[in-house]
């Protein structure tokens, strides 16, 4: 099984922090946040690490090198643009017919055998995992026909499906990706709908932490904790 880990955004929302580390680099625990998930994919039965860089590419090949420490192979694609989430996929060569995609700075009790699994029995050309989110409304909510009110819903929470930033891709959709252009994930799931491609969801309910921020990054090394003391345990 093969993979792609998306690891050359610049991380703007984590700055000043980013602009000496990679946010790929990010430590939690005694770890980084990429090495984590290294570790994850090689236990799921991965043996082929492509890390697509741009931004302080250097620091990450020196940390990983050719991924012989973890137990797999680790390969490097460097951008000399930023081509956003998709773009990067256009420059890999030697690419499986099904392959993972994640984004470096996910941390997450996903499955991804299960996942990799569940997207060839769909027979799908993109499979996104994706998570139930609630979001709490700060206000009353009215419902109005023709100037009448009909309904209110007090402080109501919306619950919606996000994009978790991983995915299987079938190599064959690559070419809906344009050349040397930034080409956002988003963009290549709004173009497959556009052309009736087979697009599906994988829902999850595993723990999953987007870090955008310092405050997310303080919760999540707090809450992943527990899980990495117990990995040491066993």
């Amino acid at each position: 099984m093969q993979t792609i880990i998306l690891a050359g955004g610049r991380g703007v929302r984590l700055d000043p922090y980013s602009r000496v580390l990679p946010k790929p680099l990010f430590p939690i625990g005694d770890k980084p946040i990429a090495e984590i998930l290294v570790h994850q994919l090689q236990r799921a039965g991965v043996d082929e690490i492509i890390m697509c860089l741009g931004y302080l590419a250097d620091f990450i090949k020196l940390y990983f090198q050719n991924g012989s420490f973890w137990g797999v192979t680790i390969r490097y694609s460097v951008e000399k643009e930023p081509l956003g989430t998709a773009g990067p996929l256009r420059l890999v060569e030697d690419l499986e017919d099904h392959f993972l995609v994640v984004n470096g700075d996910e941390l997450t009790t996903l499955d991804f055998k299960a996942l990799y699994e569940h997207h060839l029995r769909s027979r799908a050309d993109m499979t996104v995992a994706v998570h139930n989110k609630a979001v709490s409304s700060s206000f009353g909510v009215l419902e109005i026909e023709d100037g009448n009110i009909t309904g209110y819903r007090e402080k109501p929470s919306l619950n919606y499906w996000a994009s978790m930033g991983i995915y299987v891709i079938n190599k064959q959709i690559l070419s809906y990706i344009p050349e040397d252009e930034r080409f956002d994930m988003p963009d290549l799931v709004q173009r497959l709908l556009r052309e009736k491609a087979r697009v599906v969801g994988y829902e999850s309910q595993d723990l999953w932490f987007d870090i955008g921020t310092m405050t997310d990054f303080e919760k999540a090394k707090e809450e992943f904790k527990t899980i990495l003391d117990a990995e040491k345990s066993i």
